[in-house]
């Protein structure tokens, strides 16, 4: 039994991992898309998302599994219980990615309004932290954990900054309006795949510490050294 209990606790990690990647080839592509103006990574995307779907169900039930047959206590419990929450921000976070797609799709209709800078900053800094608050989860990695939600104030910050000049560009030119909308809300996107990832994170340390640090920034603060 106990071996089969470690064998059902890997393949949960490996869901996972395998979950985490998806949601950062479907963020690449979505922005892609919008930057490169490329409309063919876009069928790539919602075919991650099937998938995506798909292994959050099995992720679902893998948990419960574990839980019914083996009863696990303390330390490996909330590992479960933590993973089946990661679950549902992973499947949330990718959804994301579709929304900046449906943005890509008007856009794509539009000549470009300006080049893109820090959308691509925003993008990679959230595919940074998808990867590594799963990381951080899988591996009980507090350090890593820690860094991921400091990364997400230079990601607000650059939504900020974006967000300022897109609005000056719809009052010098109203015919820009509808392009700068759906700019804004791409950013915005991004932003809450960041906060997503903020919420792995967070599970992390719960799962790693026994602390809820959601509504404590000091204790998110601590950086080990």
């Amino acid at each position: 039994m106990e071996r089969h209990f470690d064998e059902n606790l890997q393949a949960l990690k490996y869901h996972l991992m395998k979950m985490s990647a998806l949601a950062e080839v479907m963020i690449a592509d979505a922005i892609k898309a919008v930057v490169d103006r490329n409309e063919t990574v876009i069928p790539r995307v919602y075919e991650c998302e099937a998938q995506v779907n798909h292994m959050q169900v099995e992720i679902d039930e893998i948990c419960l599994t574990l839980i019914a047959l083996h009863q696990p206590a303390a330390g490996d419990l909330r590992f479960i219980m933590g993973a089946a929450k990661a679950n549902t921000e992973l499947e949330r976070l990718a959804d994301e990615s579709i929304n900046i797609v449906q943005r890509a799709h008007n856009l794509l209709k539009e000549p470009p309004l300006k080049p893109f800078v820090i959308l691509p900053e925003m993008a990679m800094i959230a595919r940074g932290m998808v990867r590594d608050s799963l990381h951080a989860f899988v591996n009980r990695n507090v350090d890593l954990a820690r860094e991921v939600l400091l990364r997400d104030d230079r990601l607000d910050d650059l939504k900020d900054t974006i967000s300022t000049e897109l609005t000056a560009y719809m009052v010098q030119n109203s015919a820009a309006v509808i392009r700068a909308m759906n700019l804004l809300l791409i950013s915005r996107y991004l932003e809450r795949i960041g906060d997503h990832a903020t919420n792995i994170a967070e599970i992390a340390i719960f799962v790693t510490e026994g602390r809820d640090v959601r509504h404590h920034a000091d204790q998110k603060m601590e950086v080990k050294t």
